[in-house]
């Protein structure tokens, strides 16, 4: 949606449309060359900056195909100190590989966590070390066209579709709409839950899908917060005072449950994707402290945390407690999503 300031920069947002149609055509024309594997990739990403609920997503493909398949996640790593392509271990820190593939591997330690900016370098590089792999996902790589996934995942936020949007920096859009035809599945992110049939039948319209794509309607569920460093668990209560620490892209889901849930809380917004000095450590202490509550915590998302957990010596005492987020499917639409991508990867190894 266009705001109202955002109308200024309207001429920038044409010539970006103009920038981003003429590479798109490039590769539709195969001037620019686009490399396919004769082996199950499947890329999870959006049209617009960020929001969209990509990281939850992949995390559900996880979960999903690591019970069947030998599974490893491949991300760019943005904002990482290191450059080229790694695999995550033991001793590997969100500094080196970025906050949300260090999220994927402190969940899913059974699961390969790869980073490298070239996607194309970095597959064959994946398959090289570890040729047991069946399965890879590509997180947030819908406009990296350099590498062709057999299945595109596009999510697209309910309050902010991609068909009521402009492109950039009069909106939030990254690349044209059209390129929406080249997803295979569409997953309208973040909705009410109680989304009814007629509503979600006429966004269907609006989007107007092709032949061969597939609609999904999602609405995001908080899980019960824990404890950075001790893992224990809290239930969010009403009586409860919360400092919010938030450097995600689209803290607006989870701002509206605080506010139906508790008695009040503060925030301290970061950009998106923040590394956490010791400047804001000095500014997180004395903004809890001087809250004068007796039933109070510091809440952040799982993103956050990652980035948050050098100051484990610093922070230890304190009430910091994480909540994870998931994506679940309305209409019971899971059970076909399932499907369709366990059905992806099955056909090459049948």
């Amino acid at each position: 949606m266009l705001k109202s300031f955002r109308y200024f920069l309207f001429p920038f947002s044409i010539l970006y449309a103009g920038i981003i149609w003429l590479r798109n055509k490039l590769f539709d024309w195969k001037i620019i060359k686009s490399a396919e594997f004769n082996f199950p990739v499947i890329c999870v990403g959006n049209l617009a900056v960020g929001g969209t609920g990509k990281t939850p997503m992949t995390e559900y493909l996880i979960g999903l195909l690591k019970v069947h398949f030998k599974t490893a996640t491949l991300s760019r790593g943005y904002k990482r100190k290191t450059k080229g392509f790694a695999i995550a271990n033991e001793n590997t820190t969100a500094i080196e590989i970025g906050d949300e593939p260090m999220q994927f591997h402190q969940k899913f330690p059974d699961v390969t966590v790869a980073v490298g900016e070239e996607r194309l370098v970095a597959i064959p590089q994946l398959l090289h070390q570890l040729p047991e792999m069946q399965v890879i996902i590509l997180d947030d790589a819908f406009q990296h066209r350099y590498v062709k996934a057999g299945l595109n995942i596009v999510l697209t936020e309910f309050k902010n579709l991609y068909t009521r949007d402009f492109m950039m920096p009069s909106g939030d859009l990254r690349d044209n709409r059209a390129s929406i035809k080249r997803a295979d599945v569409i997953v309208v992110s973040k909705c009410s839950a109680q989304l009814s049939a007629d509503e979600s039948n006429k966004i269907k319209e609006e989007i107007n899908p092709l032949p061969h794509q597939k609609i999904f309607f999602t609405k995001i569920v908080y899980g019960t917060p824990y404890h950075l460093f001790n893992k224990t668990s809290v239930h969010i209560e009403e009586r409860m005072d919360v400092l919010l620490l938030c450097g995600i892209a689209n803290p607006k889901p989870l701002k509206e449950l605080l506010t139906n849930k508790v008695h009040s809380y503060d925030m301290i917004r970061y950009r998106d994707h923040h590394i956490f000095n010791t400047d804001d450590l000095r500014e997180i202490k004395k903004t809890f402290d001087q809250m004068k509550s007796n039933n109070k915590i510091i809440l952040t998302t799982e993103k956050d945390a990652v980035r948050l957990e050098k100051f484990r010596n610093e922070l230890s005492e304190y009430p910091l407690y994480v909540i994870p987020v998931r994506h679940e499917f309305l209409f019971e639409g899971n059970k076909e999503f399932d499907s369709i991508v366990s059905s992806f990867v099955q056909k090459y190894y049948q």
